[in-house]
């Protein structure tokens, strides 16, 4: 096993026994504090056509097995996925319907073995992506576990014909989808490293035949917060540290023992409907989410996780998903805080805007705008056909919170 650096054990030892001074012995702690909850496992897979059943086939297996390894160590996974190389490389020469075709079979094979694919953008550098883009519209339309991303970065900074892309698909799925859910499916990514975990933006540029573990440790940081006399990163450092090192030595033994390289841990604290990542920011600031103090929890937090010196991948920020954040979601419905204040956070976080709800009126060139200043970060946006500013979203997505739809110049607080 490979040894951490000294110094970082002295550190975690150090900031431990501060502490836990008061608390139960540590023994005594770790054997009867409840594990982290895991977000998801995720396999990467190099798609070739000729064989891609074997391949998914094999990445289930080893998806089932990885899941029960981390069970019999007392860790809760939710869900498994799957993640390829960006879709156009290996359906290249195929027709647009045997295209549509291939899809639909993927994406019956994960619902039956209860997994999500995330296909890769539709293109990754490329001026030329409309036609991959619109097809990508058309797969996610017909589709329930496939997620998939249009790239719009590029070497010499913002794609302009990418975002412009990426706005018509967003367009395209909420005219074109049941509540407009379909854009919960997709992202448009900017500068998002390959490897991460966490969907839509999971996609491969490497070998293959790797996985990468995605966390849902909202309520551990929350727990760090709460009653805290200031702003404590060293706690919150210490915390993370350690219960990422729980979870490292788990896959690295899956590693070892199934053949699958661990690429690392994505350490961002995803939020979820019983995981507040807003309640946490608010524990530390002591005031509602968006007002005087939000923007010094946030660079808290990301600083905390920045520091932690394990195998990481992916985003390792801060998440800030509107829909999917109760307490998120209740300060945006009080007009606390607006996209341009969520902007300047993700200029600390470096997450983007993810799960806002917009106007079904919104155009092309608004989404366009919207997504050009977002980069070089994410953009999951989602716009509501039918709907205007000041209505409510009706989505049904179990892992959605409806919200009310603020008009695009920002929210009057109430």
């Amino acid at each position: 096993m490979k040894l951490r650096p000294l110094t970082k054990r002295l550190s975690s030892l150090m900031a431990a026994s501060l502490l836990f001074a008061t608390a139960a012995p540590p023994q005594q702690q770790a054997a009867t504090a409840p594990k982290v909850k895991i977000r998801a496992i995720t396999a990467f897979i190099r798609v070739e056509r000729s064989q891609y059943q074997i391949q998914f086939s094999e990445a289930v297996k080893f998806l089932k097995i990885a899941q029960t390894t981390f069970a019999s160590r007392g860790f809760t996974v939710q869900t498994l996925r799957i993640a390829t190389q960006p879709f156009p490389e290996y359906t290249q020469g195929m027709s647009r319907a045997e295209t549509l075709q291939f899809f639909k079979n993927l994406d019956a094979i994960a619902q039956d073995e209860h997994f999500v694919l995330s296909i890769g953008p539709a293109c990754l550098s490329g001026n030329d992506c409309d036609a991959q883009a619109d097809l990508l519209a058309e797969i996610l339309k017909h589709s329930k576990a496939v997620y998939g991303t249009v790239y719009v970065t590029n070497e010499q900074g913002v794609n302009w014909p990418a975002v412009k892309a990426a706005a018509r698909v967003t367009k395209n799925l909420s005219d074109g989808t049941l509540h407009s859910e379909g854009n919960f499916h997709f992202a448009a990514l900017a500068n998002v490293p390959q490897a991460t975990p966490f969907f839509p933006a999971a996609y491969l540029t490497g070998l293959g035949h790797q996985f990468a573990v995605g966390l849902e440790s909202a309520n551990e940081v929350a727990a760090v917060f709460r009653d805290a006399p200031d702003l404590p990163t060293a706690r919150l450092t210490d915390m993370l540290f350690h219960l990422a090192s729980d979870v490292e030595d788990v896959a690295l033994r899956v590693d070892r023992e199934r053949g699958w390289t661990y690429l690392g841990l994505d350490l961002s604290p995803a939020p979820s409907k019983n995981a507040s990542i807003g309640t946490a920011i608010e524990n530390l600031s002591r005031q509602p989410f968006g007002t005087s103090g939000t923007m010094s929890a946030v660079a808290v937090i990301t600083s905390a996780i920045k520091e932690i010196g394990l195998r990481k991948t992916g985003y390792s920020g801060l998440m800030l998903p509107v829909q999917e954040d109760p307490t998120l979601a209740e300060r945006w419905n009080a007009g606390l805080f607006s996209m341009d204040a969520l902007l300047s956070y993700s200029a600390v976080c470096g997450t983007g805007l993810d799960t806002i709800p917009l106007s079904g009126d919104s155009t092309v060139d608004q989404l366009a705008r919207i997504i050009g200043d977002v980069a070089p970060l994410s953009a999951r946006l989602l716009p509501v056909s039918g709907k205007l500013a000041g209505q409510k979203t009706e989505f049904t997505d179990p892992a959605l919170i409806n919200a009310v739809i603020q008009p695009l110049s920002g929210p009057e607080p109430r």
